[in-house]
């Protein structure tokens, strides 16, 4: 095993011919893959207003549908996780995606139905979407660390982000121009590219792309450079290491569950999971309850767009700063991140929320920046780390199991961030005009996100300085 400072490195020229080409080829159709899940996954924060008024929810039931979908998905992780090491992560991500096709379309009808108990169908369909989606990580996570050598992987972790963020920037475009159309002007001639369509339509167009995209992955992906008629020496494994050696799901589980540093980057990535689900799920009803927008306002599109560009440029910039300044070693920079992050929340706290235009600018600016800190140690933690603790062998257990502990605390602040709301924000005023639950408020939104980065900071500095200059991945 090599030290995480001094990492043995593989010279670029050692690569054979072609190598670099065909696996950025691998690469695009397995990220624009992996994009399109979130394109599925993203689709309902956008239209949360919509559809809490149109299907009479409040904070708790809207909240309840996003926790059962991250619930199950923490639960994939787990399961479908160990399974990817036995199927291969092609059939894994072409499982999930066929499954999420069936079970958004599914969803977007039933939106449309007046039976009884219709949040219920919703909350089940949501969540299963959410156990096979759990299917993707892996999958993705798989594929690379067999193309990816540990000095190349935060790199690839930076622009594993960045798809997931394109899936997300998808989404919420979506959302703003179903509300608002889509025109082009040409030689002084209107084309209408998107009509303004009802909200429903988020969860019947993005299947049909997915759909499209998982045909061409399968026809463009392999699951190792031996498929393509390559082999290279990984700087985390021997020469005389078989890369096709199918590995037992107990001998998985025997090597990754007993290693404390797995359980401490889970329990970072668990707070991760809460701050990061709290802005992706809520930053709708932040926008219309603490500024008084909706999909229509120039605000709620700068946060369509800002949120999925600053998480692209924090995961990058991480993913880089851990290849090169610290030579491959992750908790530096998630502690750094974890730090940001808490200062941010603090400065948020501070803030005037409903007050003049230049205090939602500067809102925004602080908001964006908790989910640029966020998203950066989503990439950096439960993709590089994952890639680097398991190895080619078992990284798609090791991604389960770090992975899922992000849903677990994504799990919290569905339910639970809309009961608290629905309590401390209701009315009066509201209850007589027979609203839905309570407003949101923004000191418990902010408030509820600071123990998590607080935790996830002590977690990665003791990492850092605990293991500083000690043979161990993943750190």
């Amino acid at each position: 095993m090599t030290s995480p400072d001094h990492p043995a490195q593989t010279p670029s020229s050692d690569l054979p011919p072609g190598y670099r080409l065909r696996r950025g080829r691998n690469w695009f159709f397995l990220g624009l893959t992996y994009a399109a899940y979130y394109l599925c996954r993203y689709n309902l924060a956008p239209v949360a207003n919509e559809l809490k008024t149109d299907l009479n929810l409040d904070n708790k039931q809207y909240g309840v549908i996003q926790s059962g979908r991250d619930g199950a998905y923490a639960v994939g992780q787990m399961i479908n996780g160990l399974f990817t090491d036995r199927l291969g992560g092609k059939r894994a991500m072409t499982i999930g995606a066929v499954a999420t096709i069936v079970l958004n379309l599914a969803f977007g009808l039933a939106t449309w139905s007046t039976i009884g108990g219709v949040l219920w169908l919703l909350v089940v369909l949501r969540s299963a979407d959410g156990f096979f989606q759990a299917y993707g990580a892996p999958g993705m996570v798989k594929i690379n660390t067999a193309w990816f050598r540990r000095r190349e992987r935060g790199a690839f972790a930076g622009i594993f982000g960045a798809m997931i963020n394109l899936g997300q920037l998808g989404a919420n475009q979506l959302g703003v121009w179903l509300a608002t159309g889509l025109t082009i002007t040409v030689a002084a001639t209107s084309f209408t590219l998107i009509p303004k369509l009802d909200w429903r339509y988020m969860f019947l167009i993005p299947p049909v792309v997915v759909a499209v995209i998982v045909v061409l992955m399968n026809l463009a992906v392999k699951n190792h450079p031996e498929e393509a008629g390559y082999r290279i020496v990984h700087d985390d494994e021997s020469a005389d290491d078989d890369p096709h050696e199918r590995v037992r799901l107990m001998d998985v589980v025997r090597k990754i569950a007993p290693n404390p540093i797995v359980w401490m980057v889970a329990g970072a990535y668990f707070c991760t999971g809460f701050v990061r689900r709290a802005v992706d799920a809520w930053y709708a009803v932040y926008l219309r309850d603490a500024w008084n927008v909706g999909r229509e306002s120039t605000l709620f599109a700068v946060f369509a767009l800002g949120l999925p560009i600053v998480a692209t440029a924090g995961s990058l910039a991480s993913g880089y700063i851990s290849d090169t300044i610290f030579r491959g070693r992750r908790a530096p920079v998630a502690a750094l991140l974890y730090l940001g992050q808490t200062a941010l929340i603090l400065a948020a706290i501070g803030l005037p929320h409903g007050g003049t235009d230049g205090s939602a600018w500067t809102a925004a600016v602080v908001v964006l920046g908790i989910a640029m800190m966020c998203n950066a140690t989503h990439s950096i933690l439960g993709t590089a780390a994952a890639m680097d603790l398991g190895g080619r062998k078992m990284a798609g257990c090791s991604s389960g199991i770090i992975d899922s502990f992000q849903y677990y605390g994504a799990l919290l602040s569905g339910y639970g961030m809309g009961w608290l709301f629905d309590v401390l924000g209701s009315s009066p005023e509201a209850a007589a005009k027979g609203a839905a639950g309570g407003r949101l408020d923004t000191t418990v939104w902010f408030g509820s996100m600071l123990p998590f980065a607080v935790l996830g900071s002590v977690l990665m500095v003791y990492l850092w300085l605990r293991h500083r200059g000690a043979d161990t991945r993943g750190t």
